[in-house]
């Protein structure tokens, strides 16, 4: 689980630099270091599970406001017939960049949500 935190760790780090030029990075940036922050402390051994349940759940209703959101997850795939959302960086449509944000958040959640679930699990002692 080390490495994997790390490896995550290093990608929301990227992720939440990568969001100054966003039309909301005050909502992104620190959403990102929050799960940076979760997976560092992870990879050292230290497991919050109240914290990481606690923002799992937050981000978890996000996602699902930009999921039903008038430009959506629903509205690309309904209205847009999930057209290309990686032709571009630039996010040339609200669909488009509602749609990336979701799945951004949706693997932050799983990230988090699998540490939750390793820190539940007893220890082993041999």
């Amino acid at each position: 689980m080390k490495v994997f935190n790390i490896i995550f760790c290093l990608l929301f780090i990227v992720s939440a630099a990568l969001q100054y030029n966003d039309p909301d990075p005050y909502i992104w940036i620190p959403i990102y270091l929050i799960g940076g922050i979760i997976c560092f402390q992870a990879s050292r051994g230290k497991n919050y599970p109240v914290f990481t349940l606690l923002f799992s759940g937050l981000f978890l209703i996000y996602d699902l406001y930009l999921f039903f959101d008038k430009f959506g997850v629903l509205s690309w795939l309904n209205e847009h017939n999930a057209e290309n959302i990686a032709s571009s960086m630039k996010a040339s449509a609200p669909w488009i960049e509602e749609t990336r944000e979701f799945f951004g958040l949706l693997i932050l959640i799983i990230v988090l949500m699998i540490n939750y679930f390793v820190s539940k699990r007893p220890i082993k002692h041999n």
